[in-house]
């Protein structure tokens, strides 16, 4: 196994891959808890999954498991970041959510303090929950959002009836723009925030069936481009959720478009915020998904009105359609209009934000989808 993670890491080191790393798979863990190591029954420090977060004992084969990997991983440069606990559930800590934030500052704290020593440097920490237990427990909110010693938010997005199961390629991302927005408000304040887990789990593990690929795609292109316009760090993280066990190579190319459009943006200086229902557009065929600052912004505006009957969006002719976006400080603004599928800039304007008023965009031909940019033009 350890072969394995040698030559992953190696793997990733030439491909120019970086991992966000969690010490277990608390799905398979809960599975196979009577056949783990950690099961009391096996030697292990725990004897039920309660105690997986406040047993002293655990806690340690915890830090020996991550001092492990830090010690011999830890200096490449495929380690990102931690997700120090996979999907943190009350279930892990005898069903009180009061446990999370000792044991995310006991080990997040020994961890940071360990890289340091050994490496010169410690990685950043998060933890990530399954989405809908924030629904089930509100009080894991600050634990996952505002804990003080980590460094940014995450969550798993799988909105029951929507991107768990999805009918088509809309309803996914009308579902993503909400949920960002609610978790970048939680954040604390400048926080990076985004999803390391989202896909059709419920369509592929209990209904047991894989979606069509030309489907998937634009569902996986849409899910990208709501999270990235609704505030998050990047389009999210699927799940492949498919079989065989990968994304797709049209996953791949939707990647491809999201990192062609990121130049169109200076990030370094875009402190953004959520601007969803903020940004209006002239026409109730299109959902608009936005965030942004004094300078910039960036817009996704989707059709809801040409969805076919495999779900997938099936345009016949284009409609132009104005859009509004408000918070801009008075100035001359460039709206560069990117396709997400052509993967490049079709249209540019210079438009003028005046004080007091909204910055008006004409999108002269929507045919599916596309994004907008918009940079502050200095003399």
């Amino acid at each position: 196994m350890v072969q394995l993670w040698d030559d992953l890491c190696a793997h990733c080191e030439r491909v120019g891959l970086h991992v966000l790393l969690t010490p277990v798979d608390t799905f398979w863990m809960r599975v196979r808890w009577e056949q783990h190591p950690y099961h009391q029954g096996n030697g292990g420090p725990a004897a039920t999954m309660g105690e997986w977060l406040t047993s002293p004992a655990m806690r340690e084969a915890i830090r020996a498991r991550l001092a492990f990997v830090s010690d011999r991983w830890g200096a490449s440069p495929v380690i990102f970041a931690w997700d120090l606990w996979n999907e943190i559930h009350p279930q892990h800590s005898g069903g009180d959510v009061a446990h999370f934030t000792p044991f995310l500052r006991e080990i997040g704290e020994w961890l940071r303090a360990f890289e340091i020593e050994r490496h010169g440097r410690a990685h950043p920490q998060t933890v990530s929950i399954f989405g809908p237990e924030l629904l089930e427990h509100p009080d894991a909110v600050e634990p996952i959002f505002r804990h003080p010693t980590l460094d940014f938010a995450n969550t798993h997005l799988y909105e029951f009836g929507t991107i768990d199961d999805p009918a088509d390629t809309v309803a996914p991302a009308l579902a993503v723009g909400p949920l960002m927005r609610t978790a970048l408000a939680e954040a604390t304040e400048g926080r990076p925030v985004f999803d390391s887990e989202h896909g059709p789990i419920h369509n592929f593990l209990d209904k047991e069936i894989t979606l069509p690929e030309a489907f998937d795609d634009e569902y996986f292109r849409h899910m990208q481009w709501a999270h990235l316009a609704s505030g998050g760090a990047g389009g999210g993280m699927r799940w492949p959720n498919r079989d065989p066990h990968t994304l797709t190579p049209g996953m791949h190319v939707a990647q491809r478009g999201l990192a062609a459009f990121l130049p169109l943006i200076d990030w370094t200086r875009f402190h953004r915020r959520n601007l969803n229902e903020e940004i209006t557009v002239s026409s109730p065929a299109v959902e608009r998904f936005g965030c942004g600052d004094a300078e910039q912004a960036l817009v996704w505006l989707l059709r809801n009105d040409i969805i076919g009957a495999d779900g997938r969006l099936a345009p016949d002719a284009p409609i132009s359609v104005r859009v509004s976006v408000p918070g801009l400080e008075p100035g001359t603004y460039r709206a560069a209009l990117f396709d997400t599928v052509a993967q490049r800039v079709t249209e540019e304007s210079d438009v003028v934000a005046q004080t007091g008023q909204v910055l008006e965009i004409e999108v002269p031909a929507l045919w599916a989808d596309l994004v907008i940019a918009v940079r502050r033009l200095r003399s």
